[in-house]
């Protein structure tokens, strides 16, 4: 497998895929080692992961230039996503003792009842590459924290990240057949889910999704899937216009788009809609696109070639149902995976750029009449992740966000993700929870007991 860096197109490493038979291989090592490690104390699994959040730090500069260089993130975006990493991280480290508690919600003269949360046993963990320590995080620590052997599959596109993460999990004290990093890409990620784990936890698409969900489904595993979304944000006509249009601006476009609670839709109310748009463009104008090593670059490459196509189809689309190019709209002429800030206006729901996922920096803004009619807009989708409203009435804002159909709800902010708020989606944004107290139960499955004296 070649490691590409996507800002040039030049080779980085060559890496050997695992084959189906290492896959095996791997799988019956975690199952083998899996028995100890559940039986290690809770406070010495915890004191590894200490170690491992320390080693981090300690690293964070190196790391981040690897991630830079095999994902084309703009090194301070790189740096940001590390050092908010160590957020997550404490949060895990205070919180699974308590969660993880053994709980009496029953207690007489002659009988006791409990519940206890014990380790799923084995984890399949295929992460994304557009937030590799975020997203890879989400799972791996709460689970090895619970107690649980996992097999990492990093995605193709940040491999580096994925073993990296390993050897400094490794140097912490987790044993190495406790936690795998599985190298490879789709026909790796197929192999490691036809093994006989205890549950899969996927981020990524939601065709891919779907794909996993259906081989799954037989086996009766718990499987978890964080999937894409189409994010909706509605702009109220008393929202200040350019503090919505700067933050908007930042949601839509950081990391060139490519997150899943990225602002893709965005719907401003007809009294603010050419000051809003305006501002919008005088903001994402006035971000540097270039070298993503260099310090002042906001806008890097894509990490995917393909999505150049997906991007040019949803342009040329949008143009032809009478949407208004105001900026970008294609590739940048020069070797790897550029493509241009874009911003159409007039948008709506006849485009495949309103209705489909982008995972690029491009943005449609539709104009709407007033509260109900964004509603519905917002609410005309297959996903469900995340939606927001800019306005100064709090209670107005409420009101609307609490018919939104999404995991995630915002009010005057976006693009945004808590430790202690739990990760979800409705529809094609997935299933399952990660994150919060919620996100380390994930892990673990409830054991009933009744106990008479």
């Amino acid at each position: 497998m070649n490691v590409c860096n996507p800002a040039d197109g030049s080779l980085i490493r060559e890496i050997a895929e695992d084959s189906a038979a290492a896959v095996a291989a791997k799988y019956a090592r975690a199952r083998a080692s899996h028995p100890a490690w559940a039986a290690t104390p809770l406070a010495e699994r915890l004191e590894k992961l200490a170690l491992f959040r320390d080693a981090v730090q300690r690293q964070r500069e190196r790391l981040a230039r690897t991630l830079t260089q095999e994902t084309g993130k703009p090194i301070r975006q790189a740096r940001a996503e590390l050092e908010s990493f160590d957020g997550r991280l404490k949060f895990f480290l205070e919180n699974t003792e308590g969660v993880l508690a053994a709980e009496t919600v029953l207690e007489e003269t002659d009988l006791k009842e409990q519940i206890t949360h014990e380790p799923l046993g084995v984890i399949a963990n295929i992460s994304a590459w557009n937030y590799p320590w975020f997203v890879g995080g989400n799972v791996i620590v709460p689970a090895l924290a619970a107690g649980n052997a996992v097999l990492y599959k990093p995605s193709e596109f940040a491999t580096l990240t994925g073993l990296a993460i390993g050897e400094l999990l490794h140097g912490a004290g987790v044993p190495a057949d406790v936690f795998q990093v599985v190298v490879g890409a789709g026909a790796t990620g197929t192999a490691l889910i036809q093994q006989p784990v205890d549950g899969v936890f996927f981020t990524g698409s939601y065709a891919t999704g779907a794909k996993i969900a259906a081989v799954c489904a037989p086996r009766m595993v718990k499987l978890q899937l964080e999937l894409g979304g189409k994010d909706p944000v509605y702009v109220c006509e008393d929202a200040d216009v350019a503090t919505a249009a700067e933050s908007l601006a930042d949601g839509a476009m950081y990391n060139a788009g490519q997150s899943c609670c990225a602002v893709e839709r965005l719907y401003v109310h007809e009294k603010i809609y050419d000051a809003f748009v305006e501002h919008f463009l005088k903001t994402v104008r006035g971000w540097k696109t270039g070298d993503p090593s260099a310090d002042d670059t906001y806008y890097g490459p894509l990490a995917r070639a393909p999505q150049l196509g997906v991007l040019e189809a949803q342009i040329a689309d949008a143009i032809a149902k009478g949407g208004v190019l105001l900026t970008g709209g294609k590739r940048i002429a020069q070797p790897g995976n550029w493509f241009e800030p874009t911003v159409v206006a007039n948008a709506n729901h006849r485009m495949s750029l309103m209705r489909e996922e982008s995972f690029g920096p491009v943005i449609g803004i539709e104009k709407v009449k007033n509260d109900d009619e964004a509603l519905a807009l917002m609410n005309d989708t297959e996903y469900g992740l995340t939606a927001g409203v800019y306005t100064p009435n709090e209670a107005r804002a409420k009101l609307i966000l609490a018919r939104v159909n999404s995991g995630s709800v915002y009010w005057n902010c976006c693009d945004r993700v808590s430790p202690r708020l739990p990760w979800s989606g409705i529809g094609h944004s997935g299933v399952g929870v990660t994150l919060s107290t919620y996100g380390i139960l994930a892990f673990t499955r409830p054991k009933a007991w009744h106990l008479r004296r």
